[in-house]
């Protein structure tokens, strides 16, 4: 199977679902779940079902303190499972930083590579996204997974990372990356506290006022888990941050947001749907022009005095 050249962005007309599948034994939230490749599979497909219009198969943990795993290894782990997934029709993400790994699973037949290092990682991987014409999620992060916290210090969070992605961007369009196929995510968690990833969230239209399609992964991270903190002081588990994750993609996708990936799909593919379907629905704003106009079937004008909480409408 040869690389997929020139893969297009997908631009649904609502806010993308992206479903985590990591096959690895120590991911933070589902590590070890899936680590056959028929378990892997049948959950990628599952998370079609459930409405993901990608699949992000990830062969490396980033949770804060993993080591680095074999670069050998990380392809045992993503080959087949990209391979599968591709052959039954899902748009597949890779989740990696080695542009070895990234190239590998284009030429199985991924379509997007997401790399939680903005290109940091490894400088050939610009090349290899460049060269395959794929669309390439570049993260905001400081470090990597074992000294990133060391790194969490910001004056203004949302400032910091909006030029730090900017840079990013910069660096991946001189190295030929075409522009609209580049995306950026904030990167909640990475190198950031709660209060950090919180400010992220309530400012996310500082990054969504770039330009670029933003991606917003929130999915079951520990700011979540702080914010639920119980009386005494136990955080929820991972698996016991969904319905917070849900919250979280309703802000992103009201502001703006291209896309959020998420291990629990099927609740946040209802709510990007029902949110477009009544952004759909909304009139369009009227113009000054219409408003002086307003009439009833009887033909009178009817002006209607408006003030903060009322607008001129027709009677």
């Amino acid at each position: 199977m040869t690389a997929h050249r020139g893969a297009e962005l997908a631009r649904p007309g609502r806010c993308v679902v992206i479903g985590v599948l990591n096959v690895t034994p120590d991911s933070f939230s589902d590590g070890g779940r899936h680590d056959t490749v028929d378990a892997a599979v049948a959950h990628g497909l599952g998370m079609v079902a459930a409405g993901a219009d990608y699949v992000d198969v990830g062969g490396e943990s980033t949770r804060p303190g993993a080591d680095r795993v074999a670069a050998e290894e990380e392809l045992h782990r993503v080959l087949p499972v990209v391979t599968e997934l591709a052959r039954a029709g899902v748009s597949v993400s890779v989740d990696t930083t080695r542009s070895q790994v990234a190239a590998a699973a284009l030429a199985a037949g991924a379509v997007l590579v997401n790399d939680v290092s903005g290109g940091l990682a490894d400088p050939a991987m610009a090349a290899v996204v460049a060269d395959a014409g794929v669309p390439w999620v570049l993260m905001h992060r400081r470090g990597d997974s074992r000294d990133m916290y060391a790194q969490a210090s910001y004056r203004d969070v949302v400032a910091e990372v909006r030029r730090e992605l900017c840079r990013r961007v910069d660096a991946a369009l001189a190295a030929g990356v075409d522009a609209d196929r580049v995306v950026v995510d904030p990167g909640l968690g990475f190198a950031k506290l709660p209060e950090h990833d919180l400010a992220l969230l309530a400012g996310l239209d500082a990054v969504t006022g770039l330009g670029l399609p933003v991606l917003v992964g929130a999915s079951r991270k520990r700011f979540l888990g702080a914010v639920l903190s119980a009386a005494d002081g136990r955080t929820r588990t991972p698996l016991e941050r969904d319905s917070a994750t849900l919250a979280t993609t309703v802000l992103a996708a009201s502001a703006g947001a291209w896309g959020v990936r998420v291990h629990d799909v099927a609740g946040s593919a209802d709510a990007v749907r029902v949110l477009a379907a009544v952004a759909a629905a909304a009139p369009e704003p009227a113009s000054p022009t219409d408003l002086a106009h307003a009439r009833r079937p009887g033909g009178l004008v009817t002006p209607v005095h408006t003030d903060d909480t009322e607008r001129w409408r027709s009677a």
